[in-house]
């Protein structure tokens, strides 16, 4: 058991399509105790710049 406190972030997904991503998220949330909700990061500028 562990602490998790609200706004934490818990999951983080790299290297899929986006859908395939909320998914994978929205099948795992099912097995959570708690309520869930998937943000999306959006890169400014769109580089490393």
């Amino acid at each position: 058991m562990a602490v998790v406190k609200p706004g934490r972030i818990m999951f983080e997904l790299a290297g899929v399509r986006e859908e395939v991503a909320r998914e994978a998220l929205r099948l795992a949330s099912h097995k959570l105790p708690i309520a869930t909700k998937i943000v999306v990061r959006q890169d400014l500028a769109g580089g490393d710049s």
